[in-house]
């Protein structure tokens, strides 16, 4: 992720976070920012005081992979051992 300024440049502050590939400068809506504007992780979009770039979010989420079992509940009777099926 890596921030774009409000209009008043760094000492504004933070506008909005947009997602970037690896360390680039190019948003993946298209948007070109400031090398030097601050960068977090991916896992922090969404977490932050600001807004995320409504567009970046679409495209991460059409290019990254949906791992459904990263989204499952536990296993129904809250016993960790217990097999929770998977297909």
């Amino acid at each position: 992720m890596r921030a774009e300024y409000d209009a008043g440049g760094p000492p504004a502050g933070v506008r909005l976070w947009h997602m970037v590939r690896g360390d680039g400068d190019v948003a993946m809506c298209g948007r070109e920012l400031d090398a030097a504007a601050p960068a977090r992780e991916a896992v922090d979009w969404g977490r932050t005081p600001e807004l995320c770039c409504h567009t970046c979010g679409a495209y991460l989420l059409r290019e990254a992979p949906w791992l459904a079992d990263e989204h499952r509940p536990g296993p129904p009777d809250g016993e960790p051992g217990t097999a929770w099926p998977t297909g």
